[in-house]
């Protein structure tokens, strides 16, 4: 407001966007709106859960508390982050500000993993107990009183094989999802920074992330991110430019092989760990059952009520407990409510990619196309749900609106090389519309 610019938002997604806010208040006002007039009964504060054999049970609408309220607190969890694109567009101003914010990125990763891996020698060590001592079903279960040095809840009963950290993060899978989201933005430095100390800086962020994978226990972050890598290095690219593939691939190897070598017992517990729960619950099935059950409960086309298989918003009745997101999206907002907003991550992940396509300064196009898969990955994702909380939801509308303005930075980068100063824009032209923007 204060520099007159437009509200810079891609017009193909302005339909979509519109679209899905529409259905989200028809719901908050036609479905939360009839619970608060029906709920009159005091609250309870019960969290029915969608627990893993197939045993689902719905969550009680006229059990008391406030569903307008927590209706809106759902709507802020699902479209609360979208103007973080804007933000975006405008706090990156030049080449020199997404430099700043990668390495900046990396000293956060490298940050948050050593005192994670404090916090591990801390366990280890035995200066925090952890749930070593706990009885019965808490020796398998996070607890917030297990607290130790940084981070929440965790769980660290390595007798019974069972060893769940939470890093800095509140929980355990949110530190998964960090480490997850880390080892795009490591690679992205690793292979794109234009100074070589900042490349070997992005090289130790990948290995700080992949061991810190193994010793929290990260049974999604250890198979999603090694995967990631060979996705990234094949989508962007990096894997036939040699010349900084083999040093990184080499070094990178030697960190990660000393580490084996050094604790097989910790490696080999994990992937023990990995493949029992695949074979206890397979992803597929698990996430077929819940799309199944999400489907089945529907008693209409606009959900059960926004928030309310939202965990942060049980303080305001009872909530259903997913661990997919679009089964949680399908129970909340219903099947039109879902397509709107996959018509929303479609079009940014559209919109993204030919952004970043249109990229032709080497660097900038590596750290777009890294960026981009990291928006295609979360866009689709449904196992768990990185989009509801932090950190993920806020990196991937935040990195969105960073690739949006990606040609942009390049058209600064041709000015530069041909020595053009760019022209101070008047008031009057900041505030006329950009191309593919509205």
């Amino acid at each position: 407001r204060r520099e007159n610019l437009p509200l810079l938002i891609p017009k193909r997604l302005v339909a979509p966007l519109a679209i899905l806010l529409v259905l989200c208040l028809f719901t908050l006002v036609f479905v939360n709106g009839m619970q608060q007039l029906s709920a009159t009964n005091p609250l309870e504060g019960t969290l029915y859960a969608a627990a893993e054999g197939g045993l689902y049970e719905d969550a009680d609408v006229s059990a008391g508390g406030n569903p307008i309220l927590m209706g809106i607190l759902g709507l802020k969890v699902l479209m609360g982050y979208i103007p973080l694109i804007v933000c975006a567009y405008y706090l990156i101003r030049d080449k020199k500000d997404l430099l700043f914010l990668t390495r900046m990125t990396l000293a956060i990763i490298l940050t948050c993993c050593g005192l994670a891996f404090v916090q591990y020698l801390f366990l280890k060590t035995g200066r925090c107990e952890g749930t070593r001592f706990a009885q019965g079903a808490n020796l398998f279960r996070a607890s917030l009183e297990a607290k130790c040095f940084v981070g929440g809840s965790l769980l660290y009963s390595p007798d019974q094989g069972q060893i769940r950290l939470p890093g800095t993060f509140v929980a355990p899978w949110q530190w998964g999802w960090f480490l997850i989201s880390a080892g795009f933005f490591s690679f992205a430095s690793a292979f794109s920074d234009p100074l070589a100390r900042w490349r070997t800086i992005g090289l130790l962020s990948m290995a700080s992330v992949f061991v810190m994978a193994v010793l929290s226990g990260q049974r999604i972050a250890l198979a999603v991110v090694p995967v990631s890598i060979g996705v990234l290095l094949v989508l962007t690219g990096q894997v036939v430019n040699l010349k900084r593939f083999i040093p990184a691939a080499v070094i990178l190897a030697i960190v990660l092989g000393v580490a084996s070598v050094n604790n097989p017992a910790i490696v080999q517990e994990r992937v023990d760990s990995f493949q029992s729960r695949w074979e206890a619950s397979p992803p597929q099935r698990f996430i077929t059952d819940q799309f199944r059950w999400a489907l089945g409960v529907q008693e209409g086309i606009l959900g059960k009520g926004l928030g309310r298989a939202t965990n942060s918003a049980r303080v305001f009745g009872d909530t259903a407990f997913f661990e997919t997101y679009y089964p949680k999206l399908i129970y909340e907002i219903g099947p039109l409510g879902v397509l709107a907003f996959l018509a929303v991550v479609t079009v940014l992940t559209i919109e993204t990619f030919r952004a970043y396509r249109s990229v032709k300064e080497r660097n900038l196009r590596s750290y777009g196309a890294s960026f981009w898969v990291f928006v295609l990955l979360i866009s689709y994702n449904t196992y768990y749900y990185p989009l509801d909380v932090d950190p993920v939801a806020v990196y991937y509308w935040f990195f969105a609106g960073v690739v949006l303005k990606l040609p942009e930075l390049d058209r600064q980068e041709k000015l530069a090389v041909q020595g053009i100063e760019e022209p101070k824009a008047s008031k009057k032209r900041k505030r006329l519309k950009r191309a593919g923007f509205s």
